[in-house]
């Protein structure tokens, strides 16, 4: 019996449930933070339980959680990749260790009951050692043990994990494989070949150690944790024998649509294939951006600005296939059709999805205009081998919204080449100026301190951001909302819903109002209740289901009450003084403060 996406979710619920693990609903893919543009990974949300703070549900947790990256966009197009995925997760919170939880991979994965693949099929990496730690030899006789020989487990120095920026909890992992049959490439070939032997399905972190102060030798947590991961369309792909993940049935209507309409048969290995696959997963993901809990719509930065991309690199592939653009919105419909059941708010939101849609790839269409009258202008003193600089094939991009792609094919037509390194090379400089404090390693919206000192200037920040949340919402209105907040040891950076540019009178009253909080130099406490019990209490935020049914709130007397899960002073005193440093727009009715806290 084929597997399917929608029979993996259920198998991987029934199993969990059987090990007393609580489901945590999958997060919203826009960030609570807004510090990274994405939930890029199952383990996102659960960065403040693992470094330490007691999650509402239990220390034994797990996960379908939906999962948005832009570093491979312009690889999408081939057989595997995608910027939308899910990612299948379980947890350890100090519950339990390395044993259990290679002993319950290799139960799921080998067990008829479950996925029933043949040991034989399964080849392991575990930690080589190195300065830190030794040779993961106990993950390795736990192989052994399940029923792995040992010419099927590899040493690798690359089985170490971290979750970045030299800061927080880190130890080794041990990766699992699925052996497709193809002969080794060498005598050497092991897991790390990427010579299509081995596909990589399921990875347990055993977070054994902690990063304090960046640069200083790692210590032993006082609670060993696991962190394990899981992506579905590559398990569901390899498992069936596809050559493509586009195979897979999340995938199977929306294809036929563009059979149908194109005339074309979907093969993954011409181009016309690649445009089917961009066209499917583009698609994909901007249902999910739309349809999510706090709806991403396009614009030119943030999050609107990759939809925008996603959204018009689609529509230049059905000109590739000779379609309609508007064939985009039968694709959309296939999706919300099919996590109708995972997702019945796309269902109530099909009509402002299918609209958003539609209004974007009309205004692409405007944006073409002016931008074949761009390019011709570029080109007008062009001669046959000549070659559009990478500043000018970017201009075509950020300001008219051409795809490389169509500007290549459209140079093609004339016998001109582009610089696509220029091209690549004038994006990430752009992407740099954009990108405020992009070097920071942020959890939870906030910086990862390099010491003590900034640990609690970076609280204080945090504390601050509510008392400022609090006095908008009683100066602007309640209709206020945070949309995203990003701190680092000199200043906070917060978005909020507004419909208007807000008056120097405004602002001096929000000001005003927050360092009346710091001055009546207020308790600051938690307390952990239902989701029910925080809306009664009056605390804000946003109620979905990403929270479980247990939140904390924190009150800073009749000034703030929100759900958070961040670091706090336990004072608002402790904040000394609150200045507004500036205000202005972020995204379509979306404001942005940027503000401090000064100690006199």
């Amino acid at each position: 019996m084929q597997l399917t996406s929608k029979k993996l979710m259920r198998l991987w619920r029934e199993f969990w449930i059987s090990k007393q693990h609580i489901e945590i609903k999958g997060a919203s893919l826009i960030p609570e933070d807004n510090t990274v543009l994405f939930t890029t990974a199952g383990m996102q949300p659960l960065i403040p339980y693992l470094m330490g703070k007691t999650h509402p549900l239990g220390n034994k947790l797990f996960d379908i959680q939906p999962c948005l990256r832009t570093n491979d966009i312009d690889e999408v197009g081939d057989n595997r990749h995608h910027t939308m995925f899910f990612m299948l997760g379980n947890w350890s919170l100090g519950a339990y260790f390395k044993p259990e939880a290679i002993k319950w991979s290799y139960e799921f994965l080998t067990s008829p009951k479950y996925l029933g693949i043949p040991k034989e099929r399964l080849a392991v990496t575990v930690f080589a050692g190195n300065d830190i730690a030794p040779r993961d030899e106990t993950a390795s006789t736990l192989w052994q043990q399940q029923g792995m020989n040992k010419d099927q487990i590899y040493y690798l120095s690359d089985n170490w994990w971290e979750i970045g920026g030299g800061v927080g909890p880190c130890g080794p992992d041990t990766e699992i494989f699925y052996d497709t049959g193809k002969p080794k490439c060498s005598e050497n070939c092991n897991p790390s070949c990427d010579c299509g032997k081995w596909v990589e399905i399921w990875n347990n972190v055993f977070m054994e150690f902690n990063v304090q102060n960046k640069g200083e030798k790692p210590t032993k947590l006082p609670k060993q944790n696991v962190d394990t991961g899981m992506g579905l369309e590559r398990v569901v792909s390899v498992l069936n024998g596809f050559a493509s993940t586009y195979q897979n049935d999340c995938f199977v209507d929306a294809v036929k649509v563009l059979e149908d309409l194109s005339g074309r048969k979907f093969n993954f290995e011409n181009d016309e294939g690649r445009d089917f696959c961009i066209i499917c997963d583009h698609i994909r993901a901007s249902v999910f951006l739309l349809g999510d809990i706090q709806p991403t719509t396009p614009s030119n930065v943030g999050q609107g600005y990759v939809l925008r991309r996603l959204i018009r690199r689609a529509v230049n592939c059905t000109r590739q296939l000779g379609i309609q653009p508007d064939a985009l919105l039968k694709v959309a419909d296939t999706f919300i059709n099919f996590y109708a059941d995972e997702f019945p708010q796309f269902v109530q939101k099909r009509e402002f999805i299918l609209d958003e849609l539609n209004k974007e790839i009309a205004k692409f269409a405007k944006a073409l205009s002016g931008g074949l009258k761009e390019f011709n202008h570029i080109i007008a003193n062009m001669h046959n081998g000549d070659t559009i600089d990478g500043v000018s094939a970017f201009r075509l991009f950020d300001t008219f919204g051409f795809p490389l792609e169509l500007t290549i094919d459209l140079s093609k037509e004339h016998g001109i080449k582009v610089d696509k390194q220029g091209f690549e090379e004038a994006m990430k400089k752009h992407q740099q100026l954009s990108r405020d404090n992009s070097g920071a390693m942020f959890k939870g919206g906030v910086a990862v301190a390099n010491n003590s000192t900034e640990a609690v200037r970076l609280a204080r920040l945090h504390s601050a951001t509510h008392l400022m949340l609090g006095a908008l919402r009683r100066v602007v209105g309640d209709y206020v909302e945070q949309r995203g907040s990003n701190i680092t040891p000199e200043r906070l950076r917060f978005d909020f819903l507004c419909d208007h540019k807000l008056t120097p009178t405004e602002l001096a009253e929000v000001e005003r109002q927050v360092n009346e909080a710091i001055e009546a130099n207020v308790p600051i406490t938690c307390e952990t209740m239902t989701v029910e019990q925080a809306r009664a209490s009056g605390a804000i935020g946003i109620f979905d289901n990403k929270y479980g049914d247990q939140v904390t709130v924190y009150t800073m007397g009749k000034f703030s009450k929100e759900i958070c899960g961040g670091p706090h002073a336990k004072t608002t005193g402790e904040l000394k003084k609150f200045k507004i440093l500036k205000e202005e727009s972020s995204s379509s009715g979306v404001r942005r403060i940027k503000a401090t806290i000064f100690d006199d």
